[in-house]
């Protein structure tokens, strides 16, 4: 065993200690660490958003409103709820079973690891975070090596939040991953790509450790006939561009009507233009690309259609103009992988049929967009499957904190948010209490008045 895998191996083992010692269980402990990362957020908003500024040129406002705001929510919702979670739960209990009561308990599952991805640092750590502890879970927190000073910020606020026996934060590449996926946890929450979520599941099933895979893939954005264009313009070109279009659940397509095709992209010019100005480069609220690599990815994809909108690049400055590309190949480079940038393919169709066909027969996605009627949003909702859904808006599914957030098929397995992130780092424990002063004869061998007991089965 290397060093880095002793290293790590023992801060698991601490963890694992210190949760059966059963420090972590009580209600009044779950509550008091909430509060100190709540508090937390408070005093590190400040170094956050410097470093995810100095990582992704996100601006103070974008930061708060994607990343704290988000977390902050989230504490808010258990703090207010948790007790209730907490409670056992009476279920019914057939006649068969009298005299028996039934109920459910929500046990902590144990010692976690969650491993968080780059484009939303904050968030994607800290969120799952708070489901671990309002479960009653430890904690290794993975951090994002993509966006060192982030990373830098996140491991010094939790390591002089929380004891490490507790809850423990390290960065590193790809090594780190290996070495932990080595180690034995009670419950692994990824949140990164598909092809990531393939690594993670196969080093859970070595130990048949349960997963969270909160993966991507290509969201198509739907504008039917019977859209208002100037609204889904608006909105599109936000949901686009917030994050440079690094988000897991930004527009990755957009299928539109081709009666509609020229007065959207007039609208979606416009729309670019009111959120960043003349010059989207000198924004102040548009970011870039998280690095070289994924710099050249992205912009190599502009050569598989005709540049619409945009198309402007700056390697440099890691600075690609939000763009939408008209493509006639469905089988084009731009259209195979999740894109992660701010290119926004656009091809036409005449009939929700083709739409309905194109959407289902590749994989399912994490979030689906709708702009129409109420009647044509129904009908492509009822026909298509994702983790999520909009209707005449983007992205703001994630924003609900009450509202489960996760993938299905391709794109993920297991949801969170409010209680989902409670359930998700729980397990439900049935148990049956039976007492001891009446003892039925009926269930015993050798069966006696047997017609009568198979009536109550």
């Amino acid at each position: 065993m290397s060093q880095l895998s002793e290293f790590l191996g023992a801060k698991v083992e601490a963890q694992r200690a210190y949760y059966h010692s059963g420090a972590t269980l009580p209600y009044s402990f779950r509550r008091r660490q909430l509060r100190r990362l709540q508090e937390a957020l408070i005093e590190w908003e400040g170094p956050l958003c410097e470093a995810l500024w100095k990582d992704l040129h996100k601006s103070p406002q974008e930061a708060i409103l994607t990343e704290i705001s988000i977390v902050q929510g989230e504490i808010r919702n258990h703090l207010r709820n948790l007790r209730r979670w907490m409670r056992p739960q009476r279920i019914p209990t057939p006649l068969k079973m009298t005299p028996s009561r039934t109920r459910v308990l929500s046990e902590p599952l144990g010692t976690s690891l969650i491993i968080s991805p780059w484009n939303y640092p904050v968030q994607l750590l800290l969120n799952p975070l708070v489901g671990a502890i309002s479960a009653g879970c430890t904690a290794v927190l993975k951090t994002s090596p993509a966006v060192p000073n982030v990373s830098r910020v996140l491991e010094q606020m939790i390591g002089l939040t929380f004891e490490e026996r507790y809850i423990f934060a390290v960065g590193g590449h790809r090594d780190v991953n290996t070495a932990l996926l080595e180690q034995q946890f009670d419950l692994i929450f990824f949140t990164g790509s598909p092809s990531l979520g393939h690594t993670v599941m196969e080093a859970a099933a070595r130990n048949l450790t349960p997963v969270v895979l909160e993966l991507g893939g290509k969201s198509p954005t739907i504008v039917c006939r019977s859209a208002d264009v100037a609204r889904a313009a608006k909105r599109i070109a936000w949901g686009k561009s917030l994050n440079a279009g690094q988000t897991c659940i930004a527009p990755d397509y957009l299928l539109i009507h081709s009666s509609l095709k020229e007065s959207f992209v007039e609208a979606f010019r416009k729309e670019l233009h009111r959120l960043h100005g003349a010059d989207i480069a000198q924004s102040a609220h548009y970011g870039r690309l998280v690095n070289d690599k994924a710099f050249d990815r992205v912009s190599a994809y502009l050569a598989d259609g005709e540049v619409l909108v945009g198309g402007t690049t700056d390697r440099a400055e890691r600075y690609i103009e939000p763009t939408l590309l008209e493509v006639t190949n469905p089988n084009a480079a731009v259209m195979q992988e999740e894109i992660f940038g701010p290119v926004l393919p656009l091809l036409t169709f005449e009939k929700l049929d083709e739409v309905i066909d194109f959407v289902t027969t590749r994989p399912k996605p994490l979030a689906l967009y709708i702009f129409g009627s109420q009647g044509d949003c129904k009908e492509i909702l009822r026909c298509t499957s994702s983790g999520g859904a909009c209707v005449n808006d983007t992205i703001m599914h994630i924003a609900n904190e009450r509202a489960p957030f996760g993938g299905v098929g391709n794109s993920g397995m297991g949801s969170y948010h409010g209680k989902r992130s409670f359930d998700a780092f729980s397990h439900a424990r049935t148990v049956v209490s039976t007492p001891t002063c009446i003892d039925l004869p009926f269930r015993y061998m050798p069966y006696r008045l047997w017609a009568l007991v198979k009536r109550l089965l």
